[in-house]
């Protein structure tokens, strides 16, 4: 009897070695064995950068946020929720303001020719990552000092008190206050993780400006190099933590500011899949029997921001009269093409919270004339108008738009005169305050109604993405009390009144949200739309 145990007990611990030997086999072959293939995606402009912290738009994220990185929790892929990513699991405590994170063993990061690491991912980089955000005064941060957009527009500066390591896998955050959204907060752009390591190698060299030009991350791809306005080049990462996720062993970033260029590089194949197409090529892509046209509506708003700052748009009266004086269901005809809807909110109907009761005013060129006149500019006055350089998804012609608002505005005697810049150069300096009126958008991060009442008018983002530079204490107040209750109707209340402010507030005009267009040649498989706004090349094959 005592025999046939321990011959059982040696069958069963053979078993066991033979399992993991399998395994540990299965993930070298997946490691060795990412399948030959390159994709090339025809982006739309390049990056600022790639230190995801300190950008705020689309053409940067896609460029470094799902490639490079990853964060402690993550969106899945063509979805908002939220699913574990470098933390396996976490807790909440009962007062609902500790969170403890419980990191993933073995992942490792990206070997590169500027970087080797000695060690794998731990609670030393989650902390670096974070305590450089909060704190001024962290080495990293007085060698290389920079803007974080996001975290402060989100007044996570203000609301995380510390950032503590328990153990070598374990990461304590301590909040102020109560924050809804703060788990779908960790899952967005801004809060990849970086190397500690990486990061104390370049103090220690004087080149701590490098981690904007030269990243290293943990994410599926490992960036080789990016030659401005042309090119950015990834390889697959054999050692990526998520076993049978990376299916190309090439990425390829085409940059082709012109939307038709991207359309024709489609259709030859030189890319495989493409950004924004313009309404005007939709029907002819849907029409080509070598291209998928997957489409939903957007979660997204292009409007026109006034900056409150500038005068006469510190008026109301001024705002409220450039408003009823744009021909909003012209614009949407001639620059959406039937891909449009008009929008009166600052967010999405798509968007829990959305106000359906709100109404925007009519377009009215008389009553715009009688409002200037009441707030004392009866003969009009001279502005700026701001117009994208590039083609977004809830933006598909900047500059059509701008002239198309310019000639609404002459008819009431304002004469606007349109100034664009690189796209990147635009964003630095509508941050900085320059323009009177500028076109921008957003698509939504992380399905979270804060993402956009706080994040676009909140007054800790008007250093940021409140590029109206608007703070208005009854609408702030409202946006503070979304975020500090966890109960979605009491959220939803504070929220629906934030929008009722807004309206007869009016810091910008909303315009139209789009419908999303995803070009891909049919040799692509399993390329999502991604319902957040950038591109995410994980989990997508070749045939």
């Amino acid at each position: 009897m005592k025999q046939n145990k321990l011959l059982r007990a040696a069958r069963l611990t053979m078993l066991a070695a033979t399992a993991a030997a399998s395994m540990a086999g299965t993930q070298l072959a997946n490691a060795a064995d990412i399948p030959n293939k390159t994709l090339v995606y025809c982006s739309e402009g390049s990056p600022a950068g790639f230190d995801p912290a300190q950008y705020t738009t689309g053409v940067d994220f896609t460029a470094n946020t799902f490639t490079v990185y990853n964060r402690l929790v993550e969106f899945e892929r063509g979805g908002t929720k939220v699913e574990p990513g470098l933390a396996e699991k976490w807790e909440v405590s009962p007062d609902g303001k500790t969170y403890t994170f419980h990191l993933r063993h073995g992942v490792k990061f990206h070997t590169t020719s500027w970087f080797k690491p000695t060690r794998e991912f731990n609670a030393d980089d989650v902390v670096f990552t974070f305590q450089r955000m909060l704190d001024t005064n962290q080495p990293f941060r007085k060698a290389y000092p920079v803007q974080f957009p996001y975290f402060t527009d989100m007044g996570l500066d203000k609301l995380i008190d510390k950032v503590e390591k328990v153990d070598p896998y374990t990461v304590k955050f301590t909040l102020k206050e109560v924050n809804a959204p703060f788990i779908q907060n960790l899952a967005m752009e801004y809060a990849s993780i970086l190397s500690a390591e990486y990061a104390d190698s370049l103090l220690k060299s004087g080149n701590a400006a490098d981690i904007n030009q030269k990243p290293v991350g943990t994410g599926p791809f490992i960036f080789r190099s990016y030659t401005k306005d042309a090119t950015i080049r990834f390889d697959g990462n054999p050692d990526y933590w998520k076993p049978n996720t990376v299916k190309i062993s090439k990425l390829i970033f085409s940059i082709t500011p012109d939307a038709g260029v991207r359309v024709q590089k489609l259709k030859a194949g030189e890319c495989h899949v493409m950004s924004y197409p313009r309404p005007a090529d939709i029907a002819p892509l849907k029409a080509d029997s070598s291209i998928d046209m997957p489409s939903q509506p957007g979660f997204n708003l292009g409007y026109l921001s006034y900056n409150v700052t500038h005068k006469p748009v510190d008026k109301l009266e001024v705002r409220q009269a450039l408003d009823m004086a744009i021909n909003k269901k012209a614009i949407i005809d001639s620059v959406y093409q039937g891909a449009g809807q008009a929008a009166t909110n600052p967010m999405p109907p798509t968007q829990w919270s959305y106000d359906k009761s709100l109404k925007m005013p009519a377009y009215d060129p008389e009553k715009a004339k009688a409002l200037l006149a009441k707030a004392g500019f009866p003969n009009g006055f001279d502005i700026t108008l701001w117009a994208m350089p590039v083609q977004r998804a809830y933006n598909p012609n900047g500059k059509l738009m701008a002239e198309m608002i310019q000639a609404d505005w002459a008819k009431i005697g304002v004469k606007a005169k349109i100034v664009t810049y690189e796209w990147g150069e635009y964003i630095k300096r509508a941050h900085a305050g320059e323009d009177d009126t500028m076109l921008i958008g957003w698509t939504g991060d992380n399905g979270d109604p804060d993402n956009w009442l706080g994040t676009l008018l909140g007054c800790d983002a008007v250093n940021g993405n409140n590029f109206g530079k608007w703070c208005y204490k009854p609408f702030d107040e409202l946006v503070q009390k979304g975020r500090e209750t966890t109960n979605q109707a009491d959220r939803t209340k504070a929220y629906v009144q934030a929008q009722q402010i807004f309206a007869q507030q009016l810091p910008f005009s909303p315009i139209a949200h789009s419908t999303v267009y995803q070009p891909v040649s049919k040799k692509v498989v399993d390329m999502r739309i991604e319902p957040l706004g950038y591109a995410r090349f994980d989990g997508v094959s070749m045939k």
